[in-house]
């Protein structure tokens, strides 16, 4: 008790109303079911870690343990052959990658070693292969190139190596701390860009190495190369043989084998084996033709065409990467590229494969796992991995069963590390360029999927082109950042223009489309069975397409129905209040007509009519020129319906413009007040910020009820209405009735209320819909097994569960709770 008094005295010294509560309880003590506002301690308590909960998150962060004890030999055998697939793969990939970052392709390898080393341990994708990338790898190669710019005294494997450490440390914090939404803010478009424009960029890039074109720049914007590459075909030497014949080589086999697949159906699985091999294939066979050439050189750079040289054996660059400030200061503004381009890559894979192979991807585990092989990669000489697009395809086709499939992989690695180094010596380089550009061609988006964006959303399919130009006119870089920043604007621009509806009521029969085809002349009323009838509330502009032959009407004189597009909050509020101003002015009349007793009271902009003409009527956007008994006839503003069924969150500027558009309405609807009615109000925080802003509590109750007074009897119809189904399992409704639920009151009383109430409730609903009354059963026990609670608290009467049930409370309070066709 005295720590009430203190609250309320510091309730006076701040200037609140102490009466001024949320809950309402003390109103409803009869033992009703009460809505419990939520509150900030709520929140903090379940910020709390509890055991159950941390046992959880430790699961989550390990989930082979979820499918690890039941591995079988079929498994295992699925396992190993789509891994050593791919392993044949990935290393001829994994050294030209390499050179695309700059760097000695051993540390292709490397990378690529640690990735299906580690992932599978937190891998929540069965399907997707982490290591060197051709995208990733061209922008730790722009990024060595403009960091050496300024501190050449870096090496470029210290620049990946640190690169790869800091970027893997910032997405295991994120994953960790599970914030994987973030990367549902980079669309779809914005990623079809991305990799069309990077496989452009790239191709053409490798161009002058398939042709042996000397002098040309590779890092400079993609235009610019392809010009170049043109202007030195006259430079075109000996590794043009080895490097288009490598690359027609490459397409002819994945053509045959998918041709002889098709025409032999029982021997698919073969041929697309034989054609996964077709990488591993090509790069034997030209280092044996290189061989066979250059058997007796024994320098690189003597070489008839240019070969890869020396790759040395094993793990020649394991030890902490560098990190002081000069490194951290050198490449920190290249951190939120590569870290954008390592989510775009891994996530956006992981999750088509796990849509197409019916699995479902955690994103903030992958971040984990994404962020621990990066972390980890770097003290073995890895640089900045992620997730693979043309080896996950390979690898899923393989037929893969578990994440554990990357071991095998990493052990073909392996292998070729410390097996196969002196054979590399012979590899063309030419013949690497070919197995990129053979590579990178699955990146880019095919014709018919951008015909889909253009179908979908023509703004997008703009954005999509606006990604490729930009990547292919300047940089790789200002591709992601102009698609994923135009892309966020138009989702703004479409968030803060969402279009609202103002709904009109039609009554839906439903009959088979068989009935209406060629006989919809003769449907009518009577031919329609009564019973499958209902109300339905449609947009009044018919902007759904709606028939236009179909009636829709009106809810009710002075009653607006009004459905918001995409939520309301700080962006939209103002254009929706708009519109609800216009709309509802231009359609309705003052309540006191001749408010003002003379003329110089009247605002500019209500002037009302012209000297020496009657005043029949006040309305704020009506025009000197309007017919004023037409002006007359419009009724006045009674109730305002607001479907909240797509508001998730109100925010303060929207409650805030929601007041002082009941306070504008109210001064027009003066000395009345306007009822204003929720349906689908279905977040807890919504509603209590609509109750701490005056709504949803009835506030007529201490002054005039719009539509004027009345006798007690009318005042106790005017009563709103409230919603209520079926107790669960006849029992005591789940825990969720109110501990003095039988206090005070008898059974018998309490029963026959509340038949009486559901009676007058379907009485209206039915009026409302335009249909005839249907009494309740005699059969349904309100006071037994069957009894019907409030589905929503008492305490929130102006809170309904749709539109039908808030407008039929509407009706009853206008109408002092007489029933109404």
């Amino acid at each position: 008790m005295v720590q009430n008094k203190h609250a309320e005295r510091v309730k006076r010294l701040l200037g609140i109303d102490p009466d001024q509560t949320l809950a309402d309880s003390a109103l409803y003590d009869d033992g009703l079911y009460l809505e419990e506002e939520p509150s900030t301690k709520d929140v903090l308590l379940g910020l709390i870690p509890t055991i159950p909960g941390t046992v959880r998150y430790l699961r989550e962060l390990f989930p082979f343990i979820g499918w690890i004890f039941h591995y079988n030999l079929i498994w295992l055998l699925g396992d190993f052959i789509a891994g050593v697939t791919v392993g044949f793969v990935v290393v001829p990939q994994g050294m030209a990658y390499a050179l695309l970052a700059n760097l000695p392709p051993e540390y292709g390898l490397y990378t690529s070693f640690v990735g299906f080393l580690l992932y599978w341990a937190f891998a929540t994708s069965k399907d997707i292969t982490i290591g060197a990338v051709a995208v990733m790898s061209t922008i730790v190669g722009n990024i060595i190139i403009n960091v050496q710019k300024t501190h050449p005294d870096l090496a470029a494997e210290t620049i990946a190596r640190s690169l790869a450490f800091i970027s893997g440390v910032v997405l295991l914090f994120l994953g960790l701390v599970r914030v994987g939404f973030i990367v549902e803010f980079i669309p779809l478009v914005a990623i079809g860009a991305f990799m069309t424009g990077s496989a452009i960029s790239i191709a053409a890039g490798q161009v002058p190495g398939l042709m042996g074109i000397s002098g040309v720049n590779t890092r400079e914007a993609t235009y610019l190369v392809i010009i170049n590459t043109l202007k030195g075909l006259p430079r075109t030497k000996l590794d043009a043989a080895m490097g288009l014949t490598a690359l027609f080589g490459l397409y002819f086999i994945r053509w045959f084998c998918g041709y002889m697949g098709r025409r032999y159906p029982k021997r698919a699985k073969t041929w697309f084996f034989i054609s996964t091999l077709r990488m591993a294939f090509i790069v034997i066979l030209y280092i044996l033709v290189s061989w066979l050439v250059n058997r007796h050189v024994s320098k690189a750079s003597n070489a008839k065409f240019k070969i890869l040289g020396t790759v040395p054996s094993g793990f020649q660059h394991v030890g902490a990467p560098q990190l002081d400030s000069e490194i951290l200061e050198a490449i920190g503004p290249e951190i939120p590229t590569t870290i954008l381009v390592l989510l775009i890559e891994h996530i956006a894979i992981s999750k088509s494969f796990g849509r197409i192979n019916n699995y479902i991807i955690d994103p903030s585990q992958e971040l984990v796992a994404l962020g621990f092989t990066n972390v980890f990669g770097p003290f073995l000489g890895g640089y900045p991995a992620t997730g693979s697009f043309s080896r996950t395809a390979i690898k899923a086709k393989a037929g893969v069963r578990t994440p554990l499939a990357g071991v095998f992989t990493a052990v073909i690695v392996l292998l070729a590390l410390y097996a196969l180094t002196s054979v590399f010596f012979y590899i063309p380089s030419s013949g690497l360029s070919a197995i990129i550009i053979h590579a990178v061609g699955d990146l880019i988006t095919p014709p018919r999927e951008v015909y889909r964006y253009w179908q979908t959303s023509p703004l997008e399919f703009v954005i999509f082109w606006a990604g490729v130009l930009v990547a292919i006119f300047t940089s790789i870089e200002n591709g992601i950042y102009v698609t994923v920043g135009a892309s966020a604007g138009l989702l703004l621009i479409r968030v803060a223009k969402s279009p609202g509806r103002f709904l009109g009521k039609v009554t839906i029969h439903r009959v088979s489309r068989g009935s209406i085809q060629g006989a919809a002349a003769s449907l009518n009323r009577g031919s329609v069975d009564g019973e499958k009838s209902h109300a339905a509330f449609i947009p009044l502009s018919r902007s759904d397409l709606s028939n236009p032959e179909v009636d829709i009407r009106s809810p009710y004189p002075g009653v607006f129905i009004y459905r918001f597009g995409e939520g309301l909050n700080y962006l939209n509020s103002a254009r929706h209040l708009d519109v609800l101003t216009i709309y509802i002015l231009g359609r309705t009349r003052r309540t006191q007509l001749d408010k003002y007793d003379k003329i110089g009271d009247r605002p500019w902009n209500d002037p009302g009519p012209r000297p020496g003409r009657r005043l029949l009527h006040i309305n704020n956007n009506n025009n000197n020129n309007n017919n004023n008994a037409e002006l007359a006839a419009r009724p006045t503003l009674r109730a305002v319906i607001l479907d909240f069924s797509a508001v998730n969150f109100l925010d303060v500027t929207a409650a805030q413009a929601l007041v002082d558009l009941r306070n504008q309405f109210d001064r027009y609807a003066a000395p009345d007040r306007v009822a204003w009615y929720f349906a689908g109000v279905s977040n807890r925080w919504t509603k209590r910020a609509l109750v701490a802003s005056g709504f949803g509590v009835d506030r007529d109750q201490s002054g005039p009820v719009n539509g004027g007074g009345g006798s007690d009897d009318e005042d106790i119809g005017r009563e709103p209405l409230i919603a209520v189904a079926a107790e669960a399992d006849g029992g005591d409704g789940g825990g969720s009735r109110n501990p003095k639920a039988e206090v005070g009151r008898s059974s018998s009383s309490k029963t026959k209320e509340k038949k009486e109430e559901v009676e007058e409730e379907v009485d209206i609903e039915a009026a409302a819909a335009g249909g005839e009354v249907t009494p309740v059963p005699s059969s349904v026990d309100v006071g037994g097994g069957g009894r019907l609670v409030p589905l929503y608290g008492v305490n929130r009467p102006f809170f309904h569960v749709d539109v039908g049930t808030a407008l039929a409370s509407a009706i009853r309070r206008l109408e002092g709770g007489r029933n109404v066709d």
